[in-house]
């Protein structure tokens, strides 16, 4: 086990690089101030070094909105008010660190504002009924009630998000106007879609759906709800929001 202070001090952070990327962003995206305690408490239970990327926002950033907030990446926790939860928050760490302690299915590090979810697979993804390798991305898609592989990891992840090439990822599941209905949302706040984004009257008319602001925490319940009772598989743990 390595002490907090190791894992924060070290040789070559990705911190000033991230900076850059996020500068360069061919899409729009907002720094959430970090709550220092608790990326601190993050990093140490998830063990990871400032040297990496998802080391870097956790300890530096509050989380990250981008695309105007469509797609919303968790670090340390927002220290203002209203803000994001931290990754330790979302994936329920336990209170104090405990070296025994690992998220079995996978660390959540992102949702969307329609339910769509993306974690970092742990070391056994078929054990978790997740496809892809240990250590790659994963996404819980709110369309199709099941999980996809997307076969990088965490760092390219980030990268790919900031390069603006996720607006092929999301053809299908964005409907005209979206943008304005996702920065009028508050960051507990998700965007119900009905008829439900895995219908066919979905998938054959996204635009004619009526969509309406709802907690986070209840539009990832209801997804959960559904893939248990309709989809490939349980989705198994989507975060806690």
């Amino acid at each position: 086990m390595r002490e907090t202070d190791e894992l924060v001090h070290v040789e070559d952070p990705a911190w000033p690089e991230l900076q850059v990327m996020l500068g360069a962003s061919s899409v729009p995206v907002q720094v959430l101030p970090a709550d220092v305690d608790e990326g601190r408490r993050s990093l140490l239970q998830m063990q990871v070094t400032a040297r990496s990327v998802l080391g870097a926002l956790t300890l530096n950033t509050g989380g990250l909105l981008v695309d105007d907030g469509w797609v919303r990446v968790y670090g340390g926790g927002s220290a203002a008010g209203g803000g994001l939860p931290s990754l330790a928050q979302v994936n329920g760490f336990p209170a104090a660190f405990d070296p025994d302690w690992h998220p079995a299915a996978g660390l959540v590090v992102g949702h969307d504002v329609v339910g769509g979810v993306f974690a970092l697979n742990g070391g056994d993804p078929a054990a978790a009924g997740r496809p892809g390798a240990p250590g790659q991305m994963t996404y819980f898609a709110p369309d199709t009630l099941a999980w996809e592989a997307l076969e990088v990891g965490h760092s390219v992840w980030v990268s790919w998000l900031l390069s603006g090439e996720s607006q092929t990822f999301y053809d299908g599941l964005r409907w005209p106007g979206w943008r304005a209905e996702t920065t009028a949302l508050a960051l507990s706040q998700g965007i119900s879609v009905y008829p439900f984004l895995w219908s066919e009257e979905a998938r054959a008319d996204l635009a004619a759906t009526s969509r309406c602001p709802v907690p986070m925490r209840e539009l990832i319940g209801v997804t959960a709800d559904f893939a248990r009772q309709m989809g490939p598989s349980d989705s198994g743990f989507l975060g806690e929001v």
